[in-house]
């Protein structure tokens, strides 16, 4: 089969296209639809098109600015920078400015180094869009060899080709090899002059310390999320789109101090903002848009459970999981927002001018100052340890709802039972067992509130909706046979459960004997050593351990004791110990600093007792035979029980003759105490 073709149609195919027309035609404009549409720029994210280009561009960076500014200024611009930070806050962007700064020229083509680049010069305008010759920048995550760094340094021994400064910008440095780091030694340590190192890890530890010595070290904080909201607003506004104070609170808050990251949460926020029906977005992008984005529940509802919880009401807690779910919020994620709630009130109570701090949303200042003042430190360590264990069991767990909720029941099961110690005390002083750790507030109904006063003034009834057994009766109402008993529940909770018709051993038979009351009066001092035992009872380690091993006792010639102090120790220490006695004793010692020898510390004097047992031991008849029979057996460690914590005897025996005289032989100790005691004939040895 053939086919029929035209000879001109390869000419025709072959013809150029015809040129468009730049002006109205013969017969008048052309119709719309033929006019060439002008191809609309690429959209840049805001990461990119906000990327700040000077140094007073970047947030939350006030010290490394002010260095870098300082150094430019002086002159005394180091040859290596290392930037460490993590993701997001701005290392590389930090390196473009510092490599603008060093190769600015001005508008005028004379400028030197400056810690304001210009911005229009053929320098500066090359570096920002990333084809400046002289600026090469290498990635060490996919470049990590020495063949990689080899070309670096091959690359340092020409000239700039145009900049005044050659300067690599290496990220992610701590990506190299071992062999690449050594191999970039040398040239970092001696660069030519005309060359700048400047290298950006999110792993400082991972880089060798021999290259971090050679490096000017600067550490880019994360941005306070204050600063982040403030930042991401400015920014919107002039996007032309309108966000709440509470969206950009979450958005600042999952960023987590990086800019970059707040920035695309920021982009997709506007491509999810309502839009009207000429595709602009008119309405203000509220806080539940943002939750439903970032798959959070609301800061509300996240509170709304907490006290749920608190109270001990399952019912609603389940309930506001319920919600949570249905729009779309990982329960997971929600037990660790309940973490969070937990820390912020536990700062809040400790630290209480954080209910001033702009760094707090208002609404968490509001409900969590209220919580800080009805909630104990225990009851909140406690939350913390059973959600700090639950977020690892949902982890694990095949259904994750199921393992949250399961955490939320337990939670609210132990919300009214008392701590072990509360209940001890309580029943030791015949007070009423549990009060509940949270007290109802407007939102709770009327019978909630009717509940809890009944339950705070006679602590016998539970809280309403409280899905755990509550704790009931009076510590007196517990008989010693029979009655309420105590008994550990999960998670180290307590409960009494009252069982009036069985016969049960007594819970607590009789009250704990009483501490026997610290006498008014101190111990009388009657020497060095007791003195200085003395300070150790007092808890006073530091000024203990001085004056065990650096104090040497000239004069103990009460009411005054004079010491003298090695050259190495503090010397203050005879007035710290003169304040510590005069706390007990008031103004009856007297501690004065000689310069006299005077004696050995007690540790030099417990050295030398230790010193002449091991000896006496090793010239021991039964020990000399020991070696004999096994020439490569050593001695360890020779203990006197008669020795008190300095090694020295007791005082009124006196201290070791070590001339001709001769004492009591030691108690040495060579067996374990419950050994038995052999004859010598046992050993085959006849001269013992």
């Amino acid at each position: 089969m053939t086919h029929d073709h035209d000879p001109h149609d390869h000419a025709a195919d072959d013809r150029l296209p015809e040129p468009e027309p730049d002006g109205p035609g013969l017969f008048g404009d052309a119709p719309a639809e033929a006019k060439a549409a002008t191809a609309a720029p690429p959209y840049r994210v805001l990461a990119r098109k906000y990327r700040p280009t000077r140094l007073d561009d970047l947030i939350g960076q006030d010290s490394t600015v002010r260095i870098l500014r300082n150094a430019f200024a002086q002159g005394r611009v180091a040859h290596a920078f290392m930037l460490t930070g993590v993701r997001g806050v701005g290392k590389t962007t930090t390196a473009r400015i510092i490599a603008r700064a060093l190769n600015c020229i001005g508008a005028d083509g004379k400028g030197g180094p400056t810690a304001d680049p210009c911005g229009v010069c053929a320098n500066c305008t090359a570096i920002l869009a990333d084809r400046h010759p002289d600026v090469i920048e290498m990635d060490a995550a996919s470049r990590t060899g020495v063949d990689d760094v080899r070309e670096i340094i091959e690359a340092t021994r020409f000239r700039p080709m145009q900049a005044r400064m050659k300067v690599f910008i290496i990220d992610e440095v701590h990506m190299l090899s071992r062999n690449a780091f050594n191999a970039l030694l040398k040239t970092l340590e001696e660069p030519p002059a005309e060359v700048t190192f400047i290298f950006a890890t999110t792993e400082l530890r991972k880089v060798p310390v021999t290259v971090l010595s050679r490096c000017q070290r600067f550490d880019l904080r994360r941005v306070p999320q204050a600063l982040l909201a403030g930042h991401f607003g400015r920014i919107a506004t002039q996007e032309g789109v309108a966000f709440s104070d509470d969206a950009l609170t979450l958005i600042a808050r999952a960023a987590d101090g990086s800019v970059r990251d707040g920035l695309s949460l920021l982009d997709q926020a506007i491509a999810q903002g309502v839009l009207d029906g000429e595709g602009a977005a008119h309405q203000r992008i509220e806080a539940p848009l943002i939750a439903d984005m970032l798959g959070l529940a609301d800061r509300g509802l996240v509170f709304d459970l907490f006290e749920a919880v608190m109270r001990g009401r399952t019912d609603a807690a389940l309930s506001l999981t319920d919600q949570a779910h249905a729009r779309g919020a990982d329960l997971g994620v929600m037990l660790a927002d309940l973490l969070d709630i937990v820390h912020t009130i536990s700062r809040l109570k400790a630290i209480p001018a954080l209910r001033d701090s702009p760094d707090l949303p208002e609404a968490e200042r509001v409900r969590g100052a209220t919580l800080a003042d009805s909630l104990s430190v225990p009851v909140l360590g406690r939350a913390w340890q059973m959600l700090l264990k639950g977020v690892s069991e949902v982890e694990a767990a095949p259904d994750r709802r199921e393992a949250a909720e399961m955490v939320l029941i337990r939670l609210c099961y132990v919300a009214d039972l008392p701590t072990p110690e509360k209940l001890v005390r309580a029943a030791t002083a015949g007070e009423d067992v549990a009060p509940p750790p949270l007290r109802p507030t407007g939102g709770a109904d009327e019978g909630d509130a009717q509940a809890c006063l009944a339950t705070e003034s006679a602590a016998a009834s539970p809280l309403a909706g409280a899905a755990a057994l509550p704790v009931t009766g009076r510590a007196t109402d517990m008989p010693p046979r029979g009655g309420g008993q105590v008994r550990i529940v999960a998670n180290g909770g307590i409960r009494v459960d009252a069982e009036p018709d069985a016969i049960a051993p007594p819970v607590l038979e009789a009250p704990p004997e009483p501490v026997p009351e610290l006498t008014a009066e101190p111990p009388a001092l009657r020497s060095w050593r007791e003195m200085v035992a003395f300070v150790a009872t007092c808890r006073e380690a530091m000024l203990h351990g001085h004056l065990r091993h650096s104090a040497h006792l000239v004069r103990f010639a009460p009411p005054e004791v004079a010491i003298r102090i090695d050259t190495g120790a503090p010397q203050d220490l005879p007035k710290r110990l003169q304040a510590l006695l005069r706390g007990q004793y008031g103004d009856l010692w007297r501690i004065v600093s000689s310069r006299e020898p005077g004696e050995p510390t007690l540790d030099e004097q417990g050295a030398e007792i230790i010193h002449l047992h091991r000896t006496a031991a090793q010239e021991h008849p039964l020990i000399q035979a020991i070696f004999e029979a096994f020439p490569d057996a050593t001695m360890g460690q020779v203990r006197d029980h008669s020795l008190d914590e300095y090694g020295l005897p007791p005082e009124e025996l006196g201290p070791t003759t070590l001339g001709g005289g001769h004492e009591e032989a030691p108690d040495l100790e060579f067996a374990p105490l419950d050994a038995d005691l052999v004859d010598g004939d046992d050993f085959g040895l006849s001269a013992f």
